[in-house]
């Protein structure tokens, strides 16, 4: 067996870069192995693929809107942080990774791709979890509320493991799957390394530095790979939701319909359908600083995409605003290097995504407070017409029969 260091490291830390620096210096490894997966090498390592621009129909395709939105903020919330101390965050892997070329010395990258866990993450929460998620986002993103941060203090063991006994009470089945899940993932990557006589240098996060040790002691306990990686099976929800609205808005009408107000209540409840879906789609557009135009096409598809759960209002939206600001490849990059939510709303491909968000999220309010509030604004009981309505049905089917 070769021989292993761990330095736990926090991300935005000085001391942390010093300690990279003195465990090379000292260890002279063979393997210096870092936290990071290919995709986020070579965003630290600032290799661009090219210019074109991105697919938005894929973007649109994907409909991860919010998902994508967490991604970003909780890349700016750690840009932040690093913004506040002078350090830029992954400053300790980029300065491991300088000193292995600068040496000579192999790089590996032990972590999983950054999109399964995103995908883990995202899908495993519930729906509290995920307010909970973007509401926390949002306070530490704008800075409401936001107290000092002992930056040098997260890599202190203690501190780490409050720290994620919190975030396990805020989110468990989050933190199983940015946590829990990596811990096995890293011990995996490093176990090979780690059987020849090669002496390898682990640079993680402090968080990670538990698990992984603990994962090397008892290689037994680790959980298969595959685990780790398939694609997590979860029921479509969105789609069950979306068929349950469609029937819950159609036996609506055909109970309206028999009930004997009249065709002009028909009519108005289908208006006002349009009116609720389309201005909340539409209002969210505008909170997204989306054109009017963009706007507008949230209000004419809203009414009848929240009768498709293979649809939404956000889609064509937000087909329309790429349309009007063209986003191209680069803005992935400047989204990255935003230094405050104001000047991510700026970049086209940010924005673009916040109209599909909101408007949907529109769109589903709009949904809700339709069937909560139709009665009352048509003036009619409910009670009443539910039972005309549904007694009328049952006549003209016994009838038949």
């Amino acid at each position: 067996m070769g021989e292993l260091r761990i330095i736990g490291t926090a991300h935005v830390s000085q001391k942390s870069i010093d300690e990279v620096i003195a465990g090379v210096a000292e260890f002279e490894p063979d393997i210096i192995a870092v936290e990071l997966d290919p995709p986020r090498y070579a965003a630290l390592k600032q290799q661009d693929p090219g210019g074109e621009a991105p697919g938005v129909g894929e973007i649109l395709k994907s409909g991860n809107f919010t998902q994508m939105l967490v991604q970003w903020l909780l890349a700016y919330v750690q840009r932040k942080i690093g913004m506040n101390v002078g350090i830029e965050p992954g400053a300790e892997m980029k300065e491991a990774i300088r000193l292995a070329e600068e040496r000579g010395i192999r790089v590996a990258l032990i972590d999983r791709d950054i999109r399964i866990t995103l995908s883990r993450f995202w899908d495993g929460m519930t729906f509290r979890e995920k307010f909970r998620m973007i509401h926390a986002l949002a306070v530490s993103a704008t800075g409401i509320g936001g107290e000092e941060i002992d930056i040098d203090a997260l890599t202190d063991q203690d501190v780490v493991t409050l720290a994620l006994e919190e975030f396990r009470k805020f989110s468990p089945n989050g933190a199983r799957a940015l946590i829990d899940e990596r811990d096995a993932y890293l011990a995996h990557s490093l176990i090979p390394l780690v059987r020849g006589d090669q002496k390898v240098l682990a640079v993680i996060g402090a968080g990670h530095l538990r698990g992984v040790t603990g994962y090397l002691s008892e290689p037994q306990t680790l959980p298969p790979i595959r685990d780790l990686t398939m694609q997590t099976k979860r029921l479509p929800w969105g789609k069950i939701i979306g068929l349950g609205v469609l029937a819950l808005f159609i036996s609506l009408f055909v109970i309206i319909a028999f009930s004997g107000v009249g065709v002009d209540v028909l009519a108005v409840a289908f208006l006002w359908w349009i009116a609720i879906n389309g201005t909340l789609a539409a209002l969210g557009t505008i909170l997204a600083r989306g054109h009017p135009i963009s706007a507008g096409v949230a209000f004419s598809a809203a009414w009848l995409t929240s009768l498709n759960p293979l649809m939404a209002a956000g889609w064509f939206a937000a087909i329309v605003e790429a349309k009007i600001r063209k986003p191209a490849f680069s803005d992935f990059k400047a989204i990255s290097k935003a230094e405050s939510i104001t000047e991510m709303s700026t970049i086209p491909l940010f924005r673009v995504v916040l109209v599909a968000a909101l408007a949907n999220l529109g769109s589903t309010l709009g949904t809700v407070l339709y069937f909560l509030f139709i009665f009352p604004l048509l003036g009619i009981d409910p009670t009443v017409l539910i039972g005309e309505g549904v007694a009328n049905i049952w006549e003209r089917i016994s009838a038949f029969w």
